[in-house]
């Protein structure tokens, strides 16, 4: 038997074994028809699948055990929505002839339609055996109907407790991400806030020139970097909130320019002389410059933080045929575990060592590639380094 795969189906298999009450639910079929075998069968235009099984006939049938659709009475009923129901097939009127008893040599036969709450037809509540049976087909019929309707409640109660689930791990989620946003965001604005607020007592005990000069770029430094948490955090609530980063696209005929500057700047803040830049720009990009010079900033600052620093760190930019193409490489390496996380907010390395920032860089960059239609990957192993890769697709300027 053929390895089922379709995952509607298997979700459905799932969706079944997880009502306690189904077990039961068989066992009473196969003592009010006398059937060796008896089971749930999740019916499609296209499927026949069992989803449970009760099988002292050896009939072979497990779950996920499939039957060709058109060699069952069970298609009948999916488009009827009528039980059928008959205790000895050889001496029926109508199905001594039927080819379903004949395939699968059946005698007595008992199928009912599940139907879920909101009235979509699930499959069948079934019950066959090679045997004649010795029931009551209306009594039958209306015993197993009711049965059929416990299943489809059963499925109904079973979707609002998953969704119910799902909704309850959201809001935690989400809860878990603001208290984390919340001691984040307090941590890394007191550091500024303390320098300032020491500059300026300094400046009252102090006020030579001199002195006032230094205290004031210390000032001017906690302002920019205050500024620069305030702005990432409202980067981060507009990837949140679902619109995405907004961006202002245009023809910009000198963003070679506008990211050598940037490579430069992050080289200064981050006393990493080695970045090494290559560019290759053919004509104009459409495309915000400031966004894209935000994104790269965000890359090269990582790559300068946490690459090795006995190795440089690398920028190739192409832009040709319409794609621009960004590749900042170092020689560090992103455990396994941090490496699926890496586009999330907040995802900083653990470190003895306090690091600048939120943890929100990694995460507003690939907002910002999502804003532009492209895509930020990234790579990393020992024999390679880590490699993060931007790629865009833009519009001819002509």
């Amino acid at each position: 038997m053929p390895t089922l795969t379709d995952p509607d189906l298997l979700e459905d298999i799932a969706e079944i074994g997880r009502v306690q009450a189904v077990p039961r639910i068989l066992e009473t079929v196969a003592h009010i028809t006398g059937s060796r075998f008896a089971a749930i069968a999740r019916v499609t235009d296209t499927t026949w699948t069992a989803c449970a099984t009760l099988d002292r006939l050896e009939f072979g049938l497990v779950p996920g055990g499939q039957l060709v659709l058109e060699t069952t009475i069970c298609d009948e009923i999916r488009q009827s929505s009528t039980s059928v129901v008959f205790a000895h097939a050889s001496a029926h009127p109508q199905f001594s002839e039927h080819h379903t008893p004949r395939i699968y040599g059946l005698e007595s036969y008992a199928s009912v339609p599940i139907f879920r709450p909101d009235g979509s037809f699930f499959g069948t509540l079934c019950a066959i055996d090679s045997l004649p049976g010795n029931f009551d087909e209306a009594h039958v019929q209306r015993s197993m109907e009711l049965l059929a309707e416990l299943v489809g409640n059963h499925l109904d109660t079973e979707d609002r407790l998953r969704d119910a689930q799902t909704a309850l791990t959201a809001a935690q989620q989400a809860s878990d991400l603001r208290d984390q946003f919340i001691a984040v965001l307090g941590h890394d604005l007191r550091s500024p806030l303390q320098a300032i607020s020491i500059a300026a007592e300094s400046l009252e005990f102090d006020p030579t020139p001199e002195r006032q000069q230094q205290m004031l770029a210390h000032i001017a430094s906690g302002v920019r970097r205050m500024d620069g948490l305030i702005n990432d955090v409202l980067d981060f609530a507009r990837g949140r909130l679902g619109g995405g980063i907004p961006v202002s696209v245009r023809m910009v005929a000198a963003l070679e320019e506008e990211l050598v500057r940037v490579a430069q700047e992050v080289g200064i803040a981050t006393g990493r002389q080695d970045i090494h830049v290559q560019m290759d720009i053919d004509g104009s990009v459409i495309c915000d410059p400031n966004r894209l010079a935000q994104l790269l900033a965000n890359l090269l600052t990582n790559a300068a933080q946490h690459g090795e620093r006995s190795s440089p760190v690398t920028l190739k930019v192409r832009a040709a045929d319409n794609v621009l193409r960004l590749d900042v490489h170092n020689a560090g390496v992103i455990p396994a575990d941090r490496l699926q996380v890496i586009f999330s907010p907040f995802s900083r390395e653990q470190s003895d060592q306090p690091r600048p920032g939120l943890g929100l860089g990694i995460y507003i960059a690939s907002e910002i590639a999502r804003s532009h239609g492209g895509t930020l990957g990234v790579t990393s192993s020992a024999s390679d380094g880590t490699r993060f890769t931007f790629e865009m697709p833009y519009a001819d300027a002509a």
